[in-house]
């Protein structure tokens, strides 16, 4: 496989899909398939020749376009796209970036320009690393048409929903990397500080709901409301009309919220507890957590269709040995029931590995990725085959090992088309300039 992806011709947009060689298990650069006659190939009717470019992964899609001027053009024909949404298989992929701090300064390439007159300028540009769990193989992908002064807050349906940092009334901007469409949402109506952000993106909707940081003071936060964005294709739309009050006394965690069947999750603290918001309704409840009291850095994920509720179990004065475990929430909506334990012998691997920092999670499919706070070290679960593996460090993120840098992921699906954005442009909202 090619180190990088060059186009041949020039693209309407910025992008950079870049494979990082030496992280697969498999040969990918090797060619063992069979030669094939050229007059056979040649005369593979194009509807055939379609459905087989549909179910190719971006990379490979985006390095075909470049064979030919009709191939270049499929990605802007209605009926290839269409085809493309019936037929492409769903990929469960992971989505990395580098966090300077712990909920702001996305890690960005400096890169220098030449201006008019002469002169080099220096700019930063977004990158984040596309993980393929399946292949094991790493891509680095430039985020260069979003500006400075905000981070990637949450995923859904290929779209990344981008934050503003700044306190106040926070700016949102959905984004689609692979072709480089960019939209921005009206600003929420309440000044925040770091609000929890949950997306869901469906077929024919939208919704966006933050919550909690309510800035009450320039100096003072408390979690006091949610607000929620919505759009579908029966023309009806909320541009943060719909408000609700968060439970009393909870203390949400900032960040992304996990969503499962209409319903948007976070963890509470103090003590430890799931908050659930349903969307249809607009209301919130609790969700006693399992074994609350001896848990250490919980986490929500979303994994097949159910939530998933990933923590570490210290219950020294019971003697029962330190582990990492993992429940699932059953239909009833309020009992857990713990499906899968980390080997021991790898927990005290991955304790060695992590000395009382911490870790995030993300779940995608069958897939979940259990990040240590303040490293690059990733260890990747399989559910359904019951494996566990350390994931090989990805070679673009150079400069790492800072105690005040850690990775920060989320469940990527790639795709080329996201039609349901049709709906934003509907908005005619003027896009804002914006200096970081």
């Amino acid at each position: 496989m090619e180190g990088a992806f060059n186009n041949s011709m020039p693209l309407p947009f910025s992008y950079t899909f870049t494979f990082t060689p030496g992280t697969s298990s498999a040969d990918v650069g090797s060619d063992t398939s069979p030669w094939m006659d050229t007059r056979i190939w040649s005369k593979l009717p194009l509807t055939l020749i379609d459905r087989v470019i549909a179910f190719l992964p971006p990379p490979a899609f985006f390095r075909a376009r470049c064979v030919c001027k009709r191939w270049y053009g499929l990605l802007f024909s209605n009926n290839f796209l269409e085809l493309y949404i019936q037929i492409s298989p769903r990929r469960h992929w992971f989505l990395f970036f580098k966090h300077k701090t712990l909920k702001s300064y996305i890690h960005r390439n400096n890169s220098s320009t030449i201006d008019s007159g002469g002169k080099a300028t220096t700019t930063n540009i977004c990158e984040g690393y596309l993980f393929d769990p399946n292949d094991i193989a790493w891509y680095r992908l430039s985020f260069a048409l979003v500006p400075s002064g905000f981070s990637p807050a949450a995923v859904s349906g290929g779209l990344i929903c981008w934050v503003s940092d700044e306190a106040g009334a926070k700016s949102i901007i959905l984004c689609n990397p692979l072709i480089g469409y960019l939209s921005q949402l009206p600003p929420t109506l309440r000044p925040r500080l770091f609000p929890s952000i949950g997306l869901r993106v469906g077929p024919s909707s939208i919704d966006v709901a933050v919550a909690g940081d309510d800035l009450i003071s320039p100096y003072a936060v408390k979690n006091l409301s949610t607000e929620n964005f919505h759009i579908d294709a029966g023309g009806f739309y909320s541009l943060w009309g719909t408000t609700t009050s968060l439970p009393r006394l909870c203390s949400l965690e900032s960040g992304q919220m996990v969503c499962v069947d209409d319903i948007f999750y976070c963890m509470n603290y103090n003590p430890f507890s799931v908050l659930a918001y349903e969307i249809a309704a607009n209301s919130w409840c609790k969700i006693e957590a399992p074994m609350r009291r001896f848990l250490r850095s919980p986490r929500l994920v979303e994994s097949r269709g159910k939530l998933l509720l990933v923590a570490a179990v210290e219950k020294s004065k019971l003697n029962v040995p330190k582990s990492l475990r993992l429940w699932c929430l059953q239909p009833c909506g309020t009992t857990w029931i713990e499906i899968e334990r980390m080997p021991q012998q790898l927990y005290l691997q991955f304790a060695e590995l992590e000395v009382g920092h911490g870790f995030d999670c993300v779940g995608h499919g069958e897939f979940i990725a259990i990040i240590i706070r303040g490293s690059v070290k990733v260890l990747l679960f399989d559910i359904l085959r019951k494996i566990w593996q350390w994931i090989p460090p990805c070679s673009c993120i150079d400069g790492f090992g800072d105690d005040d840098e850690e990775l920060h992921g989320f469940a990527y699906e790639p795709t080329i088309t996201t039609p349901v954005t049709g709906l934003l442009d509907q908005l005619t909202i003027p896009f804002q300039s914006f200096t970081g």
